[in-house]
């Protein structure tokens, strides 16, 4: 019941970064739930497997922690290289299209 719990937060803070980085629009809207709740998963499930106790304090900071700096890491990069990509290929067609 604790890891449904843990996926949901990972999912919330995934979403609050979506909202809140620049670049919202050249990302896709799920992008950073997806990526807050499996990072959320996947620590959450490491660090019991590790002998973290469930109703410890320290596995949901972990856990909603790691899942907010992956999401905010992939949806920053993503939204970076689309911006640039998106740069290069309005400036080729400028060039080669006047």
């Amino acid at each position: 019941m604790e890891l449904l719990f843990a996926v949901l937060g990972g999912l919330l803070v995934g979403a609050l970064a979506h909202v809140v980085l620049p670049w919202r629009a050249s990302r896709g809207v799920l992008v950073g739930p997806v990526v807050g709740g499996v990072a959320s998963a996947v620590l959450w499930e490491s660090l019991t497997w590790a002998g973290w106790p469930y109703d410890g304090g320290w596995i949901w900071a972990a856990a909603l922690l790691g899942a907010a700096v992956a999401a905010v890491v992939v949806e920053w990069v993503l939204g970076a290289r689309r911006r640039s990509a998106d740069d290069a290929y309005y400036e080729r067609v400028r060039t080669n299209g006047a």
